[in-house]
């Protein structure tokens, strides 16, 4: 688990003006609240949040107000939709002993034996809910779905956590699937039809053919 220290400074103006302000000299407005205490408005540097950032979700911030260290970890970043720059970031003050709830990226790796065999891949679970001590939380989760074939599923309990980390999530949630293709599943259906109907055709013609023996022979 990656650890970063940031040095924060009051904010006394609030408002846009301010805010856009405080922007335009590198430093992106910020609360941290939480652990019972109020909360502060203050400001952080935009290049040092940047790079933090940078290091995955769920980064322990050494936040650094008043000469006083305060353990937190980022839960909100907005930034500006078109420039990408940084608008405002909330810290929540956490504990190091208290373990905390946290969104952490789950991803896939390796190519299913299903995909190359014409499945298509459908992951239905992009993020884990997961409880942890601030420094245990992993920055994000990985399953290897490389053996998955055509049919084949993998759930939460196929999940791999760090010693310490309990997931929040029933057992038997669908993490992601390899399904069969709907063009290939509607020919499938419709071959299924053509067989059973030629059967049905088969079975009528004999039936047919016993009738008419049988007038025969009378």
């Amino acid at each position: 688990m990656s650890e970063a220290i940031l040095t924060a400074d009051h904010r006394t103006e609030t408002g846009s003006r301010s805010a856009g302000r405080f922007r335009r000299d590198g430093r992106v407005p910020a609360v941290v609240y939480g652990l019972g205490q109020e909360n502060v408005a203050v400001t952080v540097p935009a290049i040092e949040l940047g790079h933090i950032l940078a290091r995955g979700a769920n980064t322990v911030v050494t936040l650094v107000l008043d000469g006083a260290d305060q353990l937190t970890l980022v839960r909100q970043v907005q930034r500006h939709p078109v420039r990408g720059e940084y608008l405002h970031v909330d810290f929540v003050r956490v504990s190091a002993d208290i373990a905390v709830i946290a969104e952490v990226p789950l991803h896939l790796t390796g190519e299913p034996a299903g995909v190359k065999n014409g499945g298509m891949l459908e992951q239905q679970l992009f993020s884990v809910t997961v409880e942890a001590k601030p420094n245990a939380i992993p920055s994000a989760l990985e399953l290897d779905a490389s053996a998955l074939e055509i049919g084949e599923q993998l759930h939460v309990r196929d999940l791999v956590v760090p010693e310490g980390v309990v997931v929040q999530h029933e057992p038997d949630e669908l993490v992601a699937q390899v399904a069969v293709p709907r063009a290939l599943a509607a020919e499938e259906v419709e071959a299924e039809g053509e067989e059973a109907a030629a059967e049905g055709e088969g079975d009528g013609e004999a039936t047919a053919g016993e009738a008419t023996e049988g007038v025969s022979g009378e």
